[in-house]
């Protein structure tokens, strides 16, 4: 064999390695990006709170599915939806307050968490300030939509939502809108004692974005629901209510219905994180230029032979 033969010979055996190896990068990649996009959508769907509407208490049911939950987990304590929106949870309460940034309701691992009530809090809510915190996710999951509520039209057209625990359905009235620091103890303060609500009440006012007024007292019992914010870095949104004897009536109940329905059954076509919206671009442009690296090699092989 000439020296010109071996040398085609070499060319040729080296190009087909680069086909070879052009075609496991995109098959990688496009896998890759496959099961990132499988693993975001069952994370999302896990966070759903449809996922657990089948425990929620009702007339219905008595409270029966409530109680099995409960058998799961023994930490269940209350039930949180706030109208017009899809926060619509049970709550928990943990020895401490990482335990449940990384496990459901259920008590089974999950990064999507739960919401939890603070550790420090009695959980019969006769606390004179009680927090619960829960995860700022996309697709308004856990509390992800408590930021909105930064747009006046939604902090206004939101009034009211519904405790329930001890066996009974209790009213909260939505009276402000919190921008803290995550480190502010002046608003993550729980038992806050008589002689000094007046002042922490007076601090919650001064951070709010948007107040209400309801006839306020120190006399009251409120409730905080706490999550990261996208404004700062250590930033909490917080939406406050007073917790009332009277549960007030869900005038988005046929609108909250119909968006859980969809959110369940269209959840592969929702609108998907930045991250893997950023992940699958990435891919499809590797797998385009790859392809095109192919193409130039296999016509300059071609030329040559």
């Amino acid at each position: 064999m000439t020296a010109e033969g071996i040398c085609k010979k070499v060319i040729g055996v080296f190009s087909g390695a680069i086909d070879i190896v052009v075609l496991v990068v995109v098959v990688f990649v496009l896998g890759y990006a496959g099961y990132a996009l499988w693993d975001s959508q069952q994370i999302y769907l896990e966070a759903e709170s449809s996922q657990y509407s089948v425990y929620k208490p009702t007339e219905q049911n008595e409270g029966k599915s409530f109680v099995e939950l409960q058998s799961i987990n023994p930490e269940v304590f209350a039930w949180l939806t706030v109208y017009g929106t899809n926060i619509d949870y049970p709550v928990v309460q943990g020895e401490n307050n990482m335990k449940y940034v990384t496990l459901k309701a259920e008590g089974m691992y999950s990064i999507t968490g739960a919401i939890f009530l603070d550790s420090k809090n009695k959980n019969d809510f006769s606390d004179f300030n009680n927090i619960l915190y829960g995860h700022h996710m996309d697709r308004k999951a856990m509390f992800g939509e408590i930021g909105t509520f930064a747009d006046k039209e939604i902090f206004e057209s939101r009034l009211y939502g519904n405790l329930y625990y001890d066996g009974e359905d209790y009213g909260i009235e939505f009276f402000a809108f919190v921008h803290a620091d995550a480190y502010d103890s002046s608003v993550f303060n729980v038992r806050v004692k008589e002689e000094a609500r007046k002042e922490y009440l007076e601090g919650l006012f001064d951070k709010a974005v948007y107040t209400r007024k309801i006839g306020l007292t120190t006399n009251d019992r409120i409730v905080l629901l706490s999550t990261c914010s996208n404004t700062s870095t250590n930033g909490r949104d917080i939406l406050v209510g007073r917790i009332t004897n009277t549960a007030y009536d869900n005038p988005f109940i046929t609108e909250a219905e119909n968006t859980r329905g969809a959110t369940v059954e269209g959840i592969w076509n929702a609108s998907l994180d930045r991250y893997t919206q950023g992940l699958l671009i990435f891919a499809l442009i590797l797998a385009i230029l790859l392809f095109l690296l192919s193409c130039v090699i296999r016509r300059g092989r071609v030329k040559k032979g």
